[in-house]
Formats: structure tokens, sequence, C-alpha cells
């Protein structure tokens, strides 16, 4: 989400998509010998170097859309042309759109040399093919992104095989699973303010879903009866799989912050959000970033403890766009470097 202050918003989205939230089962690896692949149902240019695809996808069984930020060249490029890609994962919002209006990554000169990836994802899918008690059906999140999104883009435009990824809330999730479920498929992956230890919070996972009218067991089942799938999604037990992949880990404490107005709001209640055995300090204000302080903190243990790269920046502030942008800019100069890009 971009923000848990957007929840009204979101739900109002939940709502009207519900019909198209079947979910689906457990993840598969990817995989390039499917076929023909999702059908190109439209292809739009936004301006000089922003194209919109909608694609028809079996995935998620409907069309969806993938945004992309084209680097200089791209559309005089020839079959054998690539370019090193960077994937960039919204929230639980899933709105590609978020990375242009939020965060204006179209205006960014270090960019110019690299094909940036900025998916759709079903709201609050969580970069994941969802359970549904084992019997599969959309939303097929991960084979979506994976097993059709890249191989298309590899295909036919001009996307490499060098790739890294980043993403904030639940993108910041999926940058970081998928990256440990599919070994060598990202050089690095940058989390902001990521759901990245969910079997740390089930409660949370379970209040979000609830507070969008959504079937929580639905996506990985219940965390007891079916915890080897949640532990299979969750990058806190993937941890010794990113050992040869850098990771970058930043969040907030849930305290106003530097990058908070003076008269920040606390987020709005969602019940079940707060464990009622540990209880947030009186000073947090968003209750959302202080579990994803925890679950990073948790995860940047995790790994420093098996010998996987990994940095960190934690700081005071809530969950909202203003630091993740600041992240996002931070981390990337060692994303571009992963790509064996130099900025400018």
């Amino acid at each position: 989400m971009r923000s848990v202050r957007l929840l009204p918003r979101l739900l109002m989205a939940a709502l009207t998509t519900a019909a198209l939230l079947v979910p689906q089962g457990a993840a598969a690896a990817v995989d390039d010998t499917r076929g023909a692949g999702p059908e190109v149902v439209r292809e739009k240019r936004l301006d000089s170097r922003l194209v919109e695809l909608t694609l028809d996808s079996a995935a998620l069984g409907r069309d969806a859309k993938v945004r992309l930020l084209t680097p200089d060249g791209w559309e005089r490029r020839a079959p054998g042309d690539r370019w090193p890609v960077l994937y960039l994962l919204a929230g639980g919002h899933g709105d590609p759109e978020a990375w242009t209006q939020d965060y204006a990554v179209h205006e960014l000169p270090e960019l110019r040399d690299v094909l940036v990836v900025m998916p759709e994802m079903p709201v609050f899918g969580f970069y994941s093919d969802w359970w549904n008690e084992g019997a599969g059906g959309p939303p097929g999140v991960e084979s979506f992104h994976l097993d059709e999104v890249r191989p298309l883009l590899e295909r036919k435009y001009g996307a490499g095989a060098r790739r890294v990824a980043a993403g904030e809330s639940q993108g910041g999730f999926g940058a970081i699973s998928y990256a440990a479920r599919h070994r060598g498929l990202f050089r690095a992956v940058a989390s902001y303010s990521g759901y990245v230890h969910p079997l740390q919070h089930p409660h949370a996972v379970k209040a979000g879903l609830d507070y969008m009218g959504m079937d929580w067991r639905a996506l990985w089942g219940d965390p007891v009866a079916q915890r080897a799938n949640w532990k299979a999604h969750d990058p806190y037990y993937l941890a010794e799989r990113l050992r040869g992949t850098p990771v970058h880990l930043s969040s907030g404490d849930g305290t106003a912050g530097v990058l908070d107005p003076p008269d920040v709001e606390p987020d709005p209640h969602v019940p079940g959000l707060e464990d009622p055995e540990a209880p947030f300090p009186e000073d947090v204000v968003s209750p959302t970033e202080a579990i994803m302080g925890e679950e990073s903190r948790a995860l940047a243990t995790r790994l420093a403890a098996v010998g996987a790269p990994v940095t960190t920046h934690f700081y005071a502030g809530t969950h909202s766009p203003p630091y993740w942008s600041r992240e996002l800019r931070s981390t990337l100069p060692d994303l571009l470097r992963a790509l064996g890009v130099r900025a400018p």
C-alpha cells in the first residue's frame, strides 16, 4: 500500500475487483516453456519514454497493465538489443502509476540506460500465487510477473538478463521473496518498509485483508495449519537462499519523523492490526510502519547470521511515500552498480 492512510481508497478498489480475486495455488518456478505467453492487447505510448502494455493474463484471469520506462535508444532497438532491467514493485494498492506520480522516476537521469519495469498487481495481491484451499485459480501474481511478464519483455521489448528489483511495502516483500524463491533472478534487491517476515505478524496480514473485505486464508492458508506454505513465501525462512544476493532493508519505526508534517495524523484504526499482547508505544502514529520496522530488523539479523550480504537504514518515520522516495534515491546507485551501469 502507498500508505495505510490510503486504506479507505484501497477498500473501494478491492470491492470493485473482488470478483477477480479468486485465489491461486502455490507459486510455480519461473518457466519459459509455457507456450506463446500472454497476448499484448494494447501498447500505448504515454510520453517520449513511458510505454504502457495491456496484457491478456491467464495467471490473473483478466487484462493487466505493465508500465515501461524505456532507456535512450530503445525505440530504435534491433532484434538483439538488450538493456539491464530495474523492476519496481508497487505496494498493496498494486498501481504501477505510483512510481511516476509519487516518485517521479521518469525524471531521474540515472535511469537513462536502464529499462524500468513497473508491473500491476491485484489489490493486496502479496506477490503470490494464491492458495485458495489448494484449489488454484487467479490471481496468480507471481506467475503473472515471472512466467508471463518477464519472458515477454525479454522476447519482444529489449529486457536483458541483468536484473535488480526494489519495492515499497508489499512490493518490498515481493522483491525479497521473489529473489529468495528464484535464486539468481536478481543481482540485488531493496525493500522499503516491506512486509518481509509475515509469520512474525500473521495477525497483521489477517487484519489488512479483513479490512479490505477479502478472505485472508485464501492467500497462504492458515498460519498454523498451512505453516509450510507461509514459510515457503516468508523471506526470513528463506534467508540462506539469499547468500549470493545483496539485500537492502529500510524502514521507519512508526513514530513521526523528519518527512512527516508537523500535524501528522495517526493511521486509521484497523481492527486486529495491533497485537494485544504487545501493544505499540504511545508515540507510534503509524502502527503499520512499526510492524514493518520490526520485520525488517528481524530479517536483517537473520540474513547477517547466515552470511547473506545485507545493508540497512532504520529511522524514525511513518508508512508513507516521502520516505520511500528518499530510500529509492539513496539505494539507486548500488542497484545500478549491481547491473553494471555507471550512474551519471
